[in-house]
């Protein structure tokens, strides 16, 4: 494309026949040779030029009671986790603005660009975290002068903690190479880096810690943080000791699976995995996609992980029966050595969840119906309902089994539940007192109102 076309398209101001005083390219990692606000993108079929950026606007806010959160941290991430923006601090009304970069077309147009949004803050739980997700932003949907995005999807509600008392937080720089997305953990709570490496996470409880970064090819040294009730700890620095090599090896072995033909899997930080729900926090590129046997995920730090396949929402789950070979939760340690797990997973069909959650975070209000697809050769029903926090609600361990129906009902008659509150239900089918099936990890989620 001419550079005047470029001109007028991006509105870059090149006014007049010299050439020679305006910039023929800029450089998109480097963020150099445009004049701001404009920033430099990539343009398809042609050299990188400057434009006004894409900007995403939101209010952070407190799902129980909708009063605004200050202070929070939001930043976007692109299909793998990796961190794209610069972190976003929302103001006194809860809203922020977020510079996300868009890759354009040969119109200056952006192309369609999928991104998500992770947001944290003090005495909150942070978003996304299983089971709820986050719902993808299509950049090329962006309109006005300039480009922006606000959406059901740029609002964020956050969980108020159960109990913050006795929670501070850390404060420091991951020193690196391309630092922007590390999963920084101290104590179970996280935080994710800037693309600078600044990073901050709240919610640590209130003692010595120790802080480790993640991320596929980041080897980082560790610091240890002195953390006080209510106050902030800083300078608490990672600094790169090299290049994470390691290589996590397996297979997966797919059976008795009608709806689905391959799946995910992920390395779990264990300081983040929740035993009782089984879901923790992965680290961007720890994750291997389309597996439908053999799996190897590289560039792994040195760390403590829990091995998840068929997390994901995929028809797929990770066998329930535990009297067999492949289905137990995956432990390992891996220090500076490829790491080969022997044993298969074992994966199999879900059974379907019908409502609430089936494909969307459904509202819910009145007594709840857990309806989900019945598996014909069980013998009962066990159905389990969680919050979003991780604090098991509710269960019934004796669903009768049905006849004559392709799905199962579950009336809901445990005590009162939370407006505002995210719930997840999961169903499991049992033989012989087995189990044989269950619903998806990251379905049967709904907002109850």
């Amino acid at each position: 494309m001419a550079v005047g076309m470029l001109c007028a398209v991006t509105a870059m101001g090149c006014g007049g026949d010299d050439d020679e005083d305006q910039p023929k390219s800029c450089s998109v990692a480097e963020q150099t040779g445009c004049t701001a606000p404009q920033v430099c993108e990539e343009v398809e079929g042609a050299e990188p030029a400057c434009f006004d950026p894409v900007t995403l606007k939101g209010r952070v806010y407190n799902s129980l009671d909708d009063k605004s959160i200050a202070g929070a941290r939001v930043l976007a991430r692109d299909p793998n986790d990796a961190v794209i923006s610069r972190v976003a601090i929302t103001g006194a009304d809860g809203s922020y603005e977020l510079a996300v970069p868009a890759r354009r077309d040969a119109s200056g147009a952006p192309v369609k660009t999928d991104v998500t949004l992770r947001a944290d803050a003090l005495a909150h739980e942070t978003f996304p975290k299983a089971p709820r997700v986050a719902l993808p932003i299509d950049l090329a949907t962006a309109s006005g002068k300039p480009l922006a995005i606000a959406s059901a999807a740029t609002e964020i509600a956050l969980l108020p903690l159960s109990d913050s008392e006795g929670l501070g937080s850390i404060s420091g720089v991951v020193l690196a190479d391309q630092p922007g997305g590390t999963l920084v953990v101290a104590g179970g709570a996280t935080g994710a880096a800037d693309l600078d490496g600044s990073y901050t996470i709240f919610n640590v409880a209130a003692g010595e810690v120790t802080v480790k970064g993640y991320g596929a090819g980041l080897a980082l040294d560790t610091a240890s943080a002195t953390v006080s009730a209510g106050k902030e700890t800083t300078g608490v620095d990672l600094h790169a000791t090299g290049d994470a090599t390691a290589i996590v090896s397996g297979k997966v072995e797919i059976v008795n699976a009608s709806g689905g033909s391959g799946t995910s899997v992920i390395l779990v930080v264990a300081d983040t995995f929740d035993e009782m729900t089984a879901r923790g926090e992965t680290p961007r590129g720890l994750r291997q996609g389309n597996v439908t046997g053999e799996f190897s995920i590289a560039g792994v730090p040195d760390g403590e992980y829990v091995i998840l396949a068929a997390f994901e929402n995929d028809a797929l789950v990770r066998d329930p029966d535990t009297s067999i070979g492949g289905t137990e939760i995956v432990r390992i340690t891996v220090s500076g050595e490829d790491h080969p797990v022997q044993e298969s997973f074992k994966v199999t069909g879900a059974l379907a969840v019908v409502s609430p959650g089936a494909s969307s975070l459904d509202e819910v209000s009145g007594t709840p119906t857990f309806v989900f697809e019945d598996d014909s050769s069980e013998d009962l029903y066990e159905v389990t309902l969680f919050d979003a926090l991780g604090a098991k609600i509710w269960e019934n361990l004796e669903v009768p089994r049905v006849s004559g129906s392709e799905n199962v009902s579950v009336a809901y008659d445990g005590p009162a539940l939370d407006s505002g509150m995210i719930y997840q239900f999961r169903a499991t089918s049992k033989k012989d007192s087995t189990p044989i099936a269950q619903t998806e990890d990251l379905k049967g989620v709904f907002l109850y109102k």
